[in-house]
């Protein structure tokens, strides 16, 4: 099948160009004047534009028969807001309209954070977003999943997919948060845990989703959603399980959501001042004050995703790292990652 994917630079898109490409997927790669490029399969065709140019993805998409749109500005911060409504929302648009023109299936990656929080309890495709969005990723993801949901009721070929929090090998991007954090932890540069680390995060190893997301492209219904997700775990219980794999002891300090709030919102102004990226903003730790605990049944049903466990993909992340040079500390011996 002959395919567009938009997004292939990024952490997941490189993945998912891969095993689009292992699984004899003909490929072209919608990549931007400044995308770096290492990482893509080999024999894939690029072609310069912008999600953001309706001309260039309508061109890139002609003789396509499906248009998996993975593109989007997933920053805690970034100079100029509109930036977050210009891509992710006029990105889909425009990939939306780019589809239909060439007659091909939308993959729609949407986020998990577009369906919004939701309490200890795992939710499944039918939660939908209360409102009330803590930042503008939050917010144009949301809106996004809005437009999708209208071009599927007005009968569009549209499947949407959620990852959870993707994370494994791969650039250290804003996406890979958690593989960040380990480097982070790991090399003695973290100041501790935002909040009581009991909130439930859902953790989806990176090359899984993008099994996933093959998956999707030949077995999902059209108009359907279906969460990438993984194991839920709490902060404290990621790294207790860090703990056990490098003999390196979890983070001592919780740091009250207050205090953090404060210092967010004290780096949010300076960037705004400066132009210069926050480590943190208080946006991003009312974020961590919810819980974002997935099931991903439907699509275990429907496609036959599954998720590795979250001790085994922390595994082969370490290893990866240590091969990398990238962590101080070396893995131990993994005992008891089989169980």
């Amino acid at each position: 099948m002959k395919l567009l994917l938009t997004g292939g630079t990024g952490f997941l898109g490189q993945t998912v160009a891969r095993r689009l490409a292992a699984a004899g997927h003909e490929l072209r790669l919608l990549v931007r004047e400044n995308s770096v490029l290492t990482g893509l399969p080999e024999g894939a065709e690029l072609v310069r534009g912008d999600v953001t140019e309706h001309s260039s993805l309508r061109s890139a998409a002609f003789g396509c028969e499906a248009v998996l749109h993975m593109a989007a500005l997933v920053k805690m911060w970034v100079p100029d807001r509109a930036r977050f409504d210009a891509v992710n929302v006029g990105g889909l648009l425009n990939a939306l309209a780019a589809a239909k023109e060439a007659g091909a299936r939308l993959i729609y990656t949407s986020s998990f954070i577009a369906v919004g929080p939701t309490g200890p309890e795992p939710a499944d495709e039918s939660h939908r977003h209360p409102g009330g969005y803590r930042n503008d990723y939050e917010r144009t993801k949301a809106a996004a999943d809005g437009l999708a949901q209208q071009a599927v009721d007005g009968g569009q070929d549209v499947v949407r997919l959620y990852p959870g929090v993707v994370y494994g090998p791969g650039e250290l991007t804003d996406g890979n948060l958690v593989v960040r954090m380990l480097v982070d932890h790991l090399g003695g540069r973290m100041p501790g845990i935002v909040g009581k680390g009991d909130r439930l995060w859902s953790y989806a190893f990176v090359e899984d989703v993008a099994e996933g997301h093959l998956q999707a492209l030949e077995r999902g219904l059209s108009g359907e959603r279906y969460f990438l997700a993984g194991e839920n775990a709490t902060m404290d219980g990621l790294f207790a399980q860090i703990a056990e794999l490098t003999g390196v002891p979890p983070p001592r300090r919780h740091i009250p959501y207050a205090v953090a709030r404060a210092l967010g919102f004290a780096m949010w102004g300076w960037a705004e001042l400066t132009g210069h990226e926050p480590k943190l903003t208080h946006q991003v730790v009312d974020v961590f004050r919810e819980h974002w605990a997935y099931s991903s049944k439907k699509a275990e049903v429907e496609l036959g995703y599954k998720c590795r466990p979250l001790r085994e993909g922390l595994r082969i992340t370490l290893d990866w790292l240590s091969k990398q040079g990238l962590l101080k500390a070396t893995p131990q011996s993994h005992r008891g990652t089989e169980g």
